[in-house]
């Protein structure tokens, strides 16, 4: 690396709008047409930023850089890059040594985001832009960029997560599946047929747990990548609620165990019927199996605070409620409300639906003091209709 006396300092800002411009020093002081001063202090940006000159000297680090490296930007300046920002890759070797952006080959431009080291073992995401006046000539200065690794940690955490949660969610039910089918298979003619009956049911339910939780990872991945497909048409919202308190009394639940409340008249609300389906299956399961006492849906017009109109539903149980430590973490991923079972990921999935509507869902303390969950889906009339 070629040190030697550093020029005269330009600013923060100055260094921004040359790097902006794409031509080092000679856009600073004569701009391209159509070039705007944004006049961005470097210490606004989000990200760490490191700028060293054509001698290899640092001539500028934000805050960002300063916080993201525990270095003084005091002691950063006008020193040189590889002892301002004595990085090292993942196996000891010293980065800028390694790298030698200032006497390598000339036709490189710069080098892609990977973890490197800080003394002390401090991991950062580090890119680096190399600034020529034209192609293949000298260096004129070093860019480089600097994130912190807290989110990418919490983003691999949460797969690691998702990935147990699965593998432990499909033990059971596979190793139920087949350790029944062989015992079939192999004394199928020891066995009455109540006790063919037995298995093969049970081997239907399991499969049928396998199934549902691989629509939830297809939901999972769909509303985490924004590719939630929604086929609107007209909801009637107190009708799929009736369907789905139909569909609990007859797999069991007491009919008085329900209590709906329909405040009339309801707008038309347009909205995918299925995926409405599956938020109201979800929530009402919820109460039933987590909350106690009655359960109640109120189905009325959203509370006016726009324009817009919607329809609001509530369901609410009689039950001990979430602690309120626990209300933030509820629409996250595999946030368990008890010891009953599930994989956590269903709220996280109704939130995402919801929102994928345009409409908003929260949760709170019914008057019974059990858990309320309200979400409101906007009418959002296609504009044909309107």
């Amino acid at each position: 690396m070629a040190v030697g006396m550093s020029r005269p300092r330009e600013t923060h800002a100055a260094v921004v709008r040359a790097e902006s411009a794409g031509e080092a020093d000679d856009a600073a002081e004569s701009p391209e047409p159509g070039f705007v001063d944004l006049g961005i202090d470097p210490d606004d940006l989000p990200d760490g930023l490191v700028v060293a000159d054509e001698t290899g000297r640092v001539i500028c680090f934000n805050s960002a850089a300063a916080r993201i490296t525990a270095v003084p930007r005091a002691a950063a300046l006008g020193r040189c890059l590889e002892h301002a920002l004595p990085l090292e890759d993942l196996k000891g070797r010293r980065w800028w040594a390694l790298t030698d952006p200032y006497n390598g080959l000339a036709t490189r431009v710069g080098q892609p985001e990977r973890n490197l080291l800080l003394p002390g073992g401090r991991e950062v995401l580090v890119s680096a832009r190399y600034v020529r006046e034209r192609p293949t000539g000298p260096v004129r200065r070093v860019v480089i960029s600097l994130r912190g690794t807290e989110a990418r940690r919490r983003n691999e955490r949460s797969h690691a997560e998702l990935i147990a949660t699965v593998a432990h969610e499909l033990r059971s039910p596979l190793t139920s599946v087949k350790g029944f089918t062989a015992t079939l298979l192999a004394k199928w003619e020891r066995f009455t047929d109540d006790q063919k009956r037995l298995m093969l049911e049970t081997v239907d339910a399991d499969a049928g747990r396998v199934t549902r939780l691989i629509a939830e990872l297809l939901d999972i991945s769909r509303i985490d990548s924004g590719r939630l497909e929604l086929r609107r048409q007209p909801v009637d919202l107190s009708a799929a609620v009736e369907r789905h308190i139909q569909a609990l009394t007859a797999s069991g639940q007491t009919p008085d165990r329900f209590l709906v409340r329909t405040c009339q008249p309801l707008p038309a609300v347009w909205a995918d019927p299925d995926k409405v389906d599956q938020v109201l299956g979800n929530l009402l399961e919820n109460a039933v199996r987590h909350g106690e006492g009655t359960v109640t849906i109120e189905v009325a017009p959203a509370p006016a605070k726009s324009d817009e109109k919607g329809t609001a539903v509530t369901v609410s149980d009689e039950g001990p409620g979430i602690p309120e430590e626990s209300m933030g973490r509820v629409f996250t991923r595999f946030w368990r409300g008890s010891k009953r079972g599930g994989t956590g990921l269903g709220l996280y999935i109704v939130k995402g639906i919801v929102e994928a509507h345009g409409g908003t869902i929260t949760v709170g303390r019914g008057p019974g003091g059990g858990a309320e969950f309200r979400f409101i889906l906007p009418v959002s009339t296609p504009a044909y209709l309107v």
